[in-house]
């Protein structure tokens, strides 16, 4: 497991779910526990390497938790940590300043002058 020193809690925050599938499936999974084929589905345009990738490393991180069934057909479920849900619950104003400001972040950025 990496050890990090941090400079900010924002720098930790960023670590922690840095990228850009890990706060789209935190906030998939805050809707309630997921399997990895209907996370696949949810997550619009993430590959299943990528997904597994992410998972991984938001369960090392605690965020996450796997949990398996002994069925047949096996059965895995993933869901969030208490841990998990702080950061989501952190991550709401965030989001909506992202909604509030959609329109402007979309559109093309202006060209400086060089």
């Amino acid at each position: 497991m990496k050890t990090r020193k941090y400079t900010c809690g924002l720098d930790a925050a960023i670590d922690v779910m840095g990228g850009k599938w890990k706060g789209l499936i935190l906030f998939w999974l805050d809707e309630g526990p997921l399997r990895f084929g209907e996370l696949r589905r949810t997550v619009a345009g993430i590959s299943e390497r990528m997904l597994v990738l992410q998972l991984r490393e938001l369960e090392a991180s605690g965020l996450v938790h796997r949990e398996v069934y002994h069925q047949a057909p096996a059965k895995v479920e993933y869901s969030l940590t208490e841990f998990g849900r702080s950061l989501v619950r952190a991550l709401g104003p965030l989001g909506q300043w992202g909604e509030d400001h959609m329109e402007r972040l979309e559109a093309p950025f202006p060209r400086t002058a060089q």
